[in-house]
């Protein structure tokens, strides 16, 4: 089990970053295949991103911007 994973979903919940971007985080982290082309948004591409480098430096944008 990847404790990283979950503690870091844990930690920008509990700082209240845009669900999207956390969502991004999750599916770039688990190098899950991106959602199709209409359900994209700023805040899921900038999460996928930070996911699949393993970082979560672009979370501070989408704080409580849901």
């Amino acid at each position: 089990m990847d404790m990283k994973y979950y503690e870091t979903v844990r930690d920008l919940e509990q700082k209240g970053v845009n669900p999207e971007y956390v969502q991004g985080w999750m599916g770039g982290y688990l190098h899950n295949p991106k959602r199709e082309e209409q359900r994209v948004t700023e805040p899921y591409e900038a999460g996928y991103a930070d996911g699949q480098a393993g970082k979560t430096d672009g979370s501070s944008a989408w704080m409580g911007s849901a």
